[in-house]
């Protein structure tokens, strides 16, 4: 090793053309371009926290490049990747690798805010440069060693965000090189807020994350330099956050021939996907056994160590205050499962945290520590005991999860997912509108100024 690995994806962010993509990543970049807009876009309406952020954005003034989406309204690019960002996660209904931690919250609304600001940009060159930042998150994603201290999707994702900013910009390699080092200072972000209650940052994280990705690009873009050792220095990303647990070969092998967006995974449900093999199990056990929530006296969930913490304190994951409490809620998912046979957006509304079926069931849900279950290379299935007034145990595992690698997420599911997502915008879009927006998604490979989109969904 001669150089550090920045200037190899460098070399990737800068010359990889829109041909070397093979067609289910470019598939994927677009799938999660609609679907990451569309959550966007319903946070804007259903999440109470993100309101003080796009106040805040508004506030601080500046040049009028780019919009902020479902409540309207033009910022400096840097303050809408920020807000957006800050909204693509908060609803926990974002994309994720199948090992966990979720790219595209913080790329693509880097990526669109980067774009509005220089205009011009083609559906191609943004489909590129959302697919060579899916591909460096993941690459980095799958071969660190990983304590679950480091929140992975900020201190990765920070990387994997600006290599898309930089390339919509078009930076040279020396400066991609800069702008790595510049999102180095900016890489951070530990689990603290994912094992407490009540923290609104839980979900609005990828604000940060897409903020830092654009201020390193434009940094680069006018100049400053950056380490160029910020990858594997002695003091850098891996050595600080990892203890020099990487795989250097496996990061780097196939990089720009063999592509992993595709291997993306869209939720069915709009909470934590620890949550989800538990939500299958439980909706799968009670149409299976032909139960209904009075039928039951105790629903046993098995927990190894990542899962418990969604059970702890129990008191409070039974009633959570708020919604990024709920959706981090085992029990609470679990109960909505039970009583609704489904996990809509409308569970997570203040009212939903009201039902008082959907409470009295959570108070059924009782924690068994599993450490078969404990997150290693891959969270396992969860596994529930349903214990009946009658004396019957049924037990089921949450294997073939919609939306999981063995039942993936078509375009009909996205579509439909997107026009839900969209009813819930703060100003509200009509049916058309939303139709438009999602064609040219659809078709943004033909696109010569892929900001159209934007505009549709901001300008009536």
């Amino acid at each position: 090793m001669t150089k550090d690995m920045s200037h190899d994806f460098a070399k990737f962010a800068v010359e990889t053309r829109y041909e070397d993509i093979p067609e289910d990543a470019r598939d994927a970049a677009k799938k999660s371009l609609l679907d990451t807009v569309g959550v966007i876009i319903a946070a804007s309406g259903l999440e109470p926290a993100v309101a003080p952020v796009a106040e805040l954005a508004v506030e601080s003034g500046g040049r009028a490049e780019s919009a902020i989406l479902g409540f309207g309204g033009r910022v400096p690019a840097l303050m809408a990747s920020f807000v957006n960002g800050a909204m693509a996660h908060c609803l926990d209904f974002d994309d994720h690798a199948p090992e966990g931690h979720h790219p595209s919250s913080s790329i693509v609304p880097a990526t669109l805010a980067i774009a509005e600001r220089i205009g011009g940009v083609s559906g191609k060159e943004l489909i590129t440069a959302i697919a060579l930042g899916q591909d460096m998150f993941l690459r980095l994603r799958r071969n660190v060693g990983w304590k679950q201290d480091w929140h992975l999707t900020t201190v990765v994702g920070v990387f994997s965000a600006t290599a898309s900013c930089g390339r919509v910009l078009g930076l040279t390699k020396e400066q991609m090189v800069n702008a790595f080092g510049i999102a180095g200072t900016q890489s951070s972000g530990t689990l603290e807020f994912a094992y407490g209650v009540g923290c609104a940052l839980r979900g609005m994280y990828a604000g940060f994350t897409s903020k830092a990705a654009v201020l390193s690009a434009l940094m680069a873009e006018k100049g400053v330099t950056g380490p160029e050792g910020m990858f594997e220095g002695k003091a850098g990303f891996f050595n600080v956050y990892f203890d020099g647990e990487y795989d250097r070969a496996k990061i780097l092998d196939g990089l720009g021939r063999d592509f992993t967006g595709g291997s993306l995974l869209y939720k069915p449900w709009p909470s934590c996907g620890v949550s989800h093999t538990f939500i299958h199990a439980t909706i799968e056990a009670m149409r299976e056994n032909a139960l209904t929530v009075a039928d039951i006296d105790e629903i046993r969930v098995h927990v190894g160590d990542f899962q418990s913490g969604l059970c702890e304190p129990l008191d409070r994951r039974r009633k959570p205050e708020t919604p990024p409490d709920a959706k981090f809620s085992i029990p609470f998912c679990v109960a909505v499962a039970a009583t609704k046979g489904d996990v809509r957006l409308g569970d997570f509304t203040s009212e939903g945290l009201a039902d008082k079926d959907v409470l009295a069931a959570a108070e059924k849900v009782v924690p068994v520590i599993d450490s078969s279950r404990n997150w290693t290379a891959k969270l396992p299935d969860g596994k529930i005991d349903i214990v009946t007034r009658d004396g019957r145990t049924v037990t089921r595992i949450g294997n073939n999860v919609p939306g999981d690698i063995e039942a993936p997420m078509d375009w009909n599911y996205l579509s439909a997912k997107f026009r839900e997502a969209a009813s819930f915008s703060k100003q509200p879009l009509a049916p058309e509108v939303i139709e438009q927006a999602e064609n040219l998604i659809r078709g943004l490979e033909g696109s010569n100024d892929a900001t159209e989109l934007v505009r549709v969904l901001t300008t009536h």
